[in-house]
């Protein structure tokens, strides 16, 4: 899994930090930042994206398709 957070999209509140300590932290300018992407199992890391008030954390499958949150479906 690869997991992107959207700086732009960050506001600091830290819910992503309280799930996954292991995983995420907030960097000098108080946004999330990955700080180890094995630190939590995959659920842990899904709750934590969850968590995140503003959707600011991108989680992408092995092929890099984006798993959370959900791409909106194709309008025909």
């Amino acid at each position: 899994m690869r997991i992107e957070v959207k700086r732009d999209l960050c506001i600091g509140a830290s819910s992503c930090v309280i799930v996954a300590p292991g995983v995420f932290e907030l960097d000098s300018e108080l946004k999330a930042i990955v700080k180890d992407p094995n630190g939590a199992d995959a659920h842990t890391i899904l709750e934590a994206a969850r968590a995140c008030p503003t959707l600011a954390i991108y989680l992408y499958d092995d092929d890099g398709k984006q798993i959370f949150p959900l791409p909106p479906a194709p309008t025909s």
